[in-house]
C-alpha cells in the first residue's frame, strides 16, 4: 500500500496503491475515473477500527505482535485518509470520522507534557515514549486537504502550528512499540525547514513542505518559511522559470513523501528540469493569494 518503485525498476513498477492514487491525483485524474474508483473501496476499508492482520499489506511482515499490528493499521488508516482527502472526499462522514479520531489523539498529545519532552531512555538511546503521538506526514496531508474541518477545529490547528514550528530534535524518530524499538520515519517532530541549508540540501522536499504549510494555512504565519519561499522566487529568471541557486543539474530527492508529487515530468532533461519546481512555486503563490502574472 505504501511501497515505492526502486531506483532500479521501471518508473512505476512496484508502487503501492496509496502512493499510486496520490500520484494520479497530482496528474489531474478525476476521483471518479475507473482506476481511482477501484482503489477507493479498499482505502475506505482501511478506516475500520479492527486489527485484522490481513489488511496490513507489506506492513504485516511475519509478526503477530498485537502492538505492531495496531501501529500498522494506524499508519495505513492515516495514509488512506490523506489520499481520500486529497481526492476531495472531505464531506464523506467516514473520512471526517477518521480525521476526528486522529485529531483527538493528536490533541491529547499536544496538550500533555509529552509534547515538550516525548523522549525516554532505552538502553543507550533516546526514543519516543510509547504514549507519544506526534503528527505524521499523512495526518498533515489529510488536514491540508480538509479546509472546512480545519476551520471547525481552529484551536487544535493553532496548537499544531506551534508544534510544527518548534526546533526539530536531533534524535531519529524511533519509538517503543510494545517491547520493541521501531523506526517511525513518518512522524513529524518539529520544523522540517529551519534554514537555507536545509532548503538547499533537498529542494523538492523543501518545496513540498512549503506547499503543505501553505495548504494548512501556516506558511503566512511563519516569517522564516516565507523568507525561504521568497528566496526560491528570487531564483526565477526573467521569464519566471525557476533555476537552482547553484549549478544547472536537475534537483532530486530520496524522500518517500515527495515521490507522489515530484517529479511529474517524464524526464528531467532540457528545460523540463525546471517545470515541476516552477509549477509548485506558482501553486504555493496561488494558495497564498498572490497574483500570478502570465509571461
Amino acid at each position: 500500500m505504501l511501497s515505492l518503485p526502486s531506483t532500479r525498476s521501471d518508473r512505476f513498477e512496484g508502487v503501492g496503491t496509496i502512493n499510486a492514487v496520490r500520484r494520479l491525483l497530482e496528474y489531474g485524474w478525476d476521483k471518479d475515473s475507473p482506476p481511482l474508483v477501484h482503489a477507493r473501496r479498499v482505502l475506505f476499508r482501511l478506516f475500520a477500527e479492527d486489527n485484522e492482520h490481513g489488511f496490513l499489506y507489506e506492513l504485516a511482515g511475519k509478526s503477530n505482535d498485537e502492538d505492531l499490528v495496531r501501529r500498522g493499521r494506524l499508519i495505513l488508516r492515516e495514509a488512506a485518509g490523506a489520499a481520500l482527502a486529497q481526492a476531495g472526499y472531505e464531506d464523506d462522514p467516514r473520512l471526517r470520522g477518521v480525521a476526528r479520531r486522529v485529531l483527538e489523539r493528536l490533541l491529547s498529545f499536544l496538550r500533555s507534557p509529552l509534547a515538550q519532552k516525548p523522549w525516554t531512555r532505552v538502553g543507550n538511546q533516546h526514543v519516543l515514549a510509547a504514549e507519544a503521538a506526534p503528527p505524521s506526514m499523512y495526518t498533515l496531508i489529510m488536514f491540508a486537504y480538509m479546509p472546512l474541518f480545519r476551520t471547525e477545529h481552529f484551536e487544535a490547528m493553532d496548537r499544531l502550528y506551534h508544534f510544527l514550528s518548534q526546533p526539530l530534535p536531533r534524535q531519529e524518530p524511533l519509538q517503543m512499540i510494545g517491547k520493541k524499538v521501531v523506526s517511525q520515519p513518518h512522524l513529524v517532530l518539529g520544523d522540517q525547514l529551519p534554514n537555507r541549508n536545509a532548503a538547499d540540501e533537498d529542494v523538492p522536499r523543501a518545496i513540498t513542505w512549503l506547499e503543505l504549510m501553505a495548504r494548512l494555512g501556516f506558511l503566512r504565519r511563519n516569517d522564516n518559511w516565507l523568507k525561504l519561499f521568497d528566496r526560491f522566487l528570487d531564483d526565477r529568471d526573467e521569464q519566471g522559470v525557476w533555476h537552482p541557486h547553484k549549478g544547472m543539474a536537475a534537483v532530486r530527492s530520496n524522500d518517500p513523501f515527495v515521490w507522489a508529487s515530484y517529479p511529474l515530468e517524464a524526464a528531467l532533461s532540457g528545460d523540463e528540469r525546471w517545470t515541476d519546481a516552477t509549477f509548485r512555486l506558482g501553486l504555493i503563490a496561488r494558495i497564498l493569494g498572490r497574483p500570478i502574472e502570465s509571461v
